[in-house]
């Protein structure tokens, strides 16, 4: 529960901050630059500030650091909304690291992120896995229906990668070779079509302009204390990247793609990071298959269960694809572009310039599908050994 202090705290976050932001929110969007926030809406920029402070103040001197994990890492979030608010509405405090309005928001931020072992602001797990409802209401920046919506499928899109990681997981004991592999490979494969519908639900119901000016600002990098940290991502969380290096479409030894986990690992719960860490040792489903002698590929076994792994390769390769090509193509990178946007600095939640961050995603997205470069490292040759070895047996084809 925490202490009555950081409950109230959390009450301000729910009510108060919510409605600050809201407002705030509607005298940006109906400006004809929805981008250009400095000089409005002062008088609700001030008071946010000034009720937050006066929570933050009280809480440091308070001190929250025997509370247990569950309760600090609420508390980090909250103070994390305050700041990302802050960043969002372009206060100067936020990014001018001479400026002290914010000085004990940042000291609390990395007090208690130092205990908990992660960065000192609030991370994607605040408001989607960790985010209680009360009344069956959940924290959020805005009362507005596009960020709930974003939310609610980004929420249900992640248990659903976690399912299907899960499902991989609990294949590693039992060996490729096991009948009810066969049976967690249908259980991943299952998941990963879910993370697609879910996907296809929200791109049918966002709002593109909500989204970008409205609810995406709240993700960008923003400072605290001495150092900037990225904003927020929807991919942090062990899931996705358990999933990436089990199948093996992605490898640890790969510096792209480890340099890519050492960034996120503190944007993690201190569970998903060990979680994350224990599978970066492991061999993966695909070098298994690859290694099974070539006199085992006519078994029912190798048939059955490999087809059923490829599949699960296949739906993951078609969620990447989904995400690059709908999510930030379609959400990004074109209202950035139609409104000449694409250069400015702060566009992205993770720091550099769009263009950049662009090609960082492609490649991750062509890890993902197994893509035919010939510049980067892909399982393209590999996935297609293993096609080719499939054979049509017991009246199917797998093919």
């Amino acid at each position: 529960m925490g202490t009555a202090l950081s409950q109230r705290f959390d009450r301000w976050i729910r009510n108060e901050f919510k409605a600050l932001n809201t407002e705030l929110e509607h005298l940006y969007f109906a400006r004809e630059h929805r981008e250009i926030v400095q000089g409005i809406g002062c008088h609700l920029k001030s008071e946010l500030v000034r009720q937050g402070n006066d929570f933050i103040r009280q809480l440091l001197r308070e001190g929250n650091t025997d509370e247990g994990f569950d309760n600090g890492f609420d508390l980090l979030g909250n103070v994390g909304f305050f700041l990302a608010a802050c960043r969002r509405h372009e206060l100067p405090g936020i990014m001018n690291a001479s400026d002290t309005s914010l000085k004990d928001a940042s000291a609390l931020a990395m007090q208690l992120g130092a205990s908990l072992g992660v960065h000192p602001r609030f991370a994607s797990a605040h408001l989607e896995t960790h985010n209680k409802a009360i009344d069956g209401v959940y924290r959020t920046f805005t009362s507005l229906e596009d960020e709930r919506c974003f939310l609610d499928y980004n929420t249900r899109g992640v248990f659903a990668y976690i399912r299907a990681s899960e499902a991989l997981l609990h294949s590693l004991p039992l060996g490729i070779s096991h009948p009810v592999t066969r049976d967690l490979f249908v259980a991943a494969r299952q998941a990963l079509d879910d993370v697609f519908d879910n996907n296809t639900a929200l791109f049918n119901v966002l709002d593109v302009d909500r989204f970008f000016y409205c609810v995406r600002p709240y993700y960008k990098t923003h400072r605290v204390g001495r150092n900037e940290y990225r904003g927020a991502n929807a991919g942090d969380f062990a899931g996705i990247n358990v999933i990436d290096l089990l199948l093996g479409v992605c490898r640890a030894d790969d510096p792209y793609y480890s340099q890519l986990l050492v960034d996120k690992f503190l944007f993690m719960r201190p569970e998903d990071q060990l979680l994350l860490r224990d599978c970066m040792r492991r061999r993966s489903l695909m070098d298994e298959f690859l290694a099974t002698p070539q006199s085992s590929h006519h078994e029912q076994w190798y048939q059955d269960n490999l087809g059923e792994f490829l599949a699960v390769c296949e739906a993951h390769g078609k969620t990447a694809i989904q995400h690059h090509e709908q999510l930030v193509k379609h959400f990004v990178v074109k209202p950035a572009s139609d409104n000449a946007l694409s250069e400015k600095q702060d566009i992205t939640a993770s720091g550099p310039p769009l263009q950049v961050l662009i090609a960082a995603l492609k490649k991750l997205h062509d890890l993902r599908t197994a893509a035919d470069r010939d510049d980067i490292a892909t399982r393209y040759q590999d996935v297609q050994t293993l096609l080719c070895s499939l054979t049509t047996v017991a009246g199917g084809s797998h093919a």
